[in-house]
């Protein structure tokens, strides 16, 4: 439409099936490794992991929101989470 332009930059989205499928044990997920794997192209308007799929590797992941259930699956499966800042959030 004529004269609506979104006010805030889209979020990038990726699923645990995603991180399960091209990450091994221990890998470091972070904003600027998905870019490298093609997995975003862009994280300006932030990186949210959402729980869709199953996951069965032990990530670090980092990234600026989680889904409660992504949470909760990728410290079931003995990893990590970490929320990073945005300078767009803030």
């Amino acid at each position: 439409m004529r004269g609506f332009k979104r006010q805030s930059p889209a979020v990038a989205i990726v699923n645990l099936s995603v991180l399960n499928e091209h990450f091994k044990d221990n890998d470091k997920v972070a904003p600027e490794v998905l870019v490298k794997a093609g997995l975003v192209r862009h994280t300006v308007g932030g990186v949210k992991i959402l729980g869709g799929g199953a996951i069965t590797k032990k990530l670090i992941a980092k990234a600026h929101y989680f889904s409660a259930s992504a949470k909760a699956a990728i410290e079931a499966a003995g990893g990590s989470c970490e929320i990073i800042g945005n300078s767009a959030n803030k």
